[in-house]
């Protein structure tokens, strides 16, 4: 791996998944991300440009961090080198770039800490690791500091529990603050700003997607269930990732959601005004942007006189939903007591089916051997249901309930100790497809060995961005881009619903069996 023409994804699959990469310094040098433009930048209160002086700035928005965000500093002050987390990295273990060693990563930013902000670091500078703020450190920051994906695996593993996530999200911060911004991750915060949604998508094409999807489940089942937009009173807003709308496997999902609620008699709505769950503010480490993006869900939740606050299958959405919703855009009183605030579709599936409420034909996702991928956010940083460990037992409850055959990944590999997708985090961009491919590495790996051993042929998730960065590179290491499914697909695939053809079809079946035994 000499050179990145040499990574061939179809010879990389096979191997073990947490394998030691070759050390290859620099590597990833050239992966960068493209830079914001003033357009970007602005609507988000950043400059539109490098600003003069950009130096001196750049540290005195490190020392504005320092003090807003305690942790923060005790990550910086905490690392012994010790070497725990060097080889936890899904990005290190693709490209063998000693940088994207969590523990090298989190000095491009501690190097600068320690010689502005300790003293052994303005007196002696180099026996302690400390540097000045150059250009040349300006240009590691945007390289590697857009190679992770705050997926926090690095932390399990570290003895001090530092969190290469919050350090990511800093220099992030700093990097906006003094003009340099990335594109994807500015220019989708804008969109939701001046839209409502990171697609873009008007409320007049958001009101004739889910018309259509209204269309295509009625002629499936002969229900006519509906996806009511901007309803008033309705008991429950169902927030969810914009991708939901646009493509698959998130649309075959976002109707296993709907069936689900009608199944259950639920009065529900969209939002046209904030059609989006996912919340970009949280990857560029700007909680102005994240409290700004969160305050239109629960505005419209008011607005709507809702009561319940339901998010669909996205990783990042549920975190915040989760671990900031009610601190950054609450109080959430106004919500019905009697339920979570918010609530995740797994968990509110999960009590249906617990409760006997809903019926499934598993054998309608027969084609399907299944194992399950724990998407970072939700693994790592959230929690699901009344139990400890729920956000890992729940979707793998409602995955076994809706069909035959599933199986387990290695559990180096999962749940807590999950791999990322290699796409989050703000990276699900085309100008770093290569580090996202090498990201996605271990994760494949894992995946090829369920699929030696138990004939597994697709994988399930709960997060937009895996479906999304799994489709693209999925097919790079010689899967097909389906392979790639939703959960609530799977529930859509064989849910019963009342009145339905596939009712009719299963009564049929049966008394024919009582009639021909």
């Amino acid at each position: 791996m000499s050179e990145a023409s040499d990574f061939d994804p179809k010879v990389q699959v096979n191997g073990d998944p947490l394998e030691l990469p070759i050390l290859t310094p620099c590597m990833m040098a050239n992966s960068k991300p493209y830079p914001a433009s003033q357009a970007h930048q602005t609507p988000l209160g950043f400059p539109g440009e490098l600003v003069e002086n950009w130096e001196e700035k750049a540290v005195a928005r490190l020392g504005v961090l320092l003090k807003e965000n305690r942790a923060l500093k005790v990550y910086l002050d905490s690392c012994v080198k010790c070497g725990a987390c060097t080889d936890k990295c899904h990005y290190y273990l693709g490209s063998g770039d000693p940088k994207n060693m969590p523990v090298a990563r989190q000095d491009l930013l501690r190097s600068i800490y320690r010689r502005y902000f300790t003293l052994a670091g303005k007196i002696v500078p180099k026996l302690v690791g400390a540097k000045d703020m150059t250009r040349e450190v300006l240009d590691d920051w945007n390289t590697y500091y857009h190679q992770c994906s705050q997926c926090r695996r690095c932390s399990v593993y570290c003895p001090y529990g530092i969190d290469t996530a919050e350090i990511s999200m800093a220099a992030r911060d700093i990097m906006d603050h003094i003009g340099l911004g990335q594109k994807y991750s500015n220019e989708i915060i804008g969109k939701v700003f001046n839209i409502g949604n990171n697609l873009g998508l008007p409320p007049k094409a958001l009101k004739n997607t889910l018309e259509g999807l209204e269309e295509e489940i009625e002629e499936e089942t002969g229900v006519p269930v509906k996806l009511p937009l901007d309803k008033e009173g309705a008991d429950m807003f169902l927030i969810t990732p914009s991708a939901d709308f646009f493509a698959s496997p998130h649309m075959e999902g976002l109707i296993g959601y709907a069936k689900v609620l009608h199944e259950a008699g639920i009065n529900w709505t969209f939002s046209s005004e904030a059609s989006e769950a996912a919340n970009f503010g949280m990857f560029i480490g700007s909680h102005e942007n994240m409290a700004k993006i969160a305050k239109r869900i629960t505005k419209v939740a008011r607005d709507l006189k809702v009561k319940r606050l339901l998010f669909g299958e996205c990783g990042h959405a549920w975190r915040v939903a989760y671990s900031f919703l009610d601190s950054l855009a609450g109080p959430l009183d106004f919500l019905d007591p009697r339920y979570p605030k918010p609530q995740h579709i797994c968990e509110f599936t999960y009590d249906l089916i617990q409760a006997g409420k809903l019926r499934f034909d598993k054998s309608k996702n027969d084609e399907f051997r299944l194992t399950f991928h724990d998407s970072c956010n939700v693994a790592r940083a959230s929690g699901m249901g009344d139990k400890e460990g729920g956000q890992f037992e729940i979707p793998r409850a409602v995955l076994k309930a809706v069909c035959n055959y599933y199986f387990d990944m290695d559990p180096e590999t999962t749940r807590e100790k999950t791999l990322c997708c290699g796409g989050g985090g703000g990276l699900l961009t085309d100008e770093l497809m290569d580090i996202r491919t090498r990201g996605a590495m271990p994760r494949l790996r894992a995946l090829k060995e369920v699929e030696n051993e138990h004939g597994v042929t697709h994988m399930a998730a709960i997060c937009a961005i895996c479906k999304a960065q799994f489709s693209k590179v999925l097919p790079k290491y010689g899967y097909d881009m389906e392979a790639i499914v939703s959960v609530h697909q799977m529930v859509s695939n064989a849910i019963i619903l009342t009145g339905s053809i596939q009712e009719a079809e299963l009564s049929g079946a049966s008394q024919e069996k009582e009639t021909h035994p």
